[in-house]
């Protein structure tokens, strides 16, 4: 009986890091994931493809060289101006052998910015009124 195993080194190449990255693409639900080594391009993936095999994002490199998880937008590379996290995978003693990116939708929308800009908004369009006025409530016009 063949016993098949994947293992994440410091060697990996995207062949072998291929099987995982496509798993974690479906768990979540085919957000674009990427992953390289620290001595190989990696991989990336999207929409349930490969679509490259010798990829290599400055955060996933940033974070090789740290050994830290990031949450940024990148200034370059495929998904810049897109936020993304990448995390580190850590051999026994600790040290970053791999990295492993995805696009970080919780980012995408900054909530306490939204909720500031709706304030602005409604302080230029209302003034100190209250808004809507009673008069022009939904209740009003029933």
């Amino acid at each position: 009986m063949a016993v098949d195993q994947y293992i994440i080194s410091a060697v990996s190449t995207a062949r072998d890091l291929a099987p995982v990255m496509y798993c974690l693409h479906e768990l979540v639900g085919r957000l674009p994931v990427t992953a390289r080594s620290r001595e190989h391009p990696g991989i990336r993936i999207e929409e349930g493809k490969i679509v490259d095999e010798a990829y290599s994002g400055p955060v996933l490199e940033d974070v090789l060289a740290g050994n830290v998880i990031q949450k940024v937008t990148p200034s370059a590379g495929p998904y810049r101006g897109t936020p993304v996290v990448v995390a580190p995978v850590r051999n026994e003693s600790g040290e970053a052998i791999a990295a492993i990116g995805i696009v970080d939708v919780t980012g995408i929308f900054d909530i306490a910015g939204l909720m500031e800009q709706y304030t602005t908004i409604k302080k230029q369009v209302c003034g100190t009124d209250p808004c809507p006025l009673p008069t022009e409530s939904t209740a009003a016009k029933r």
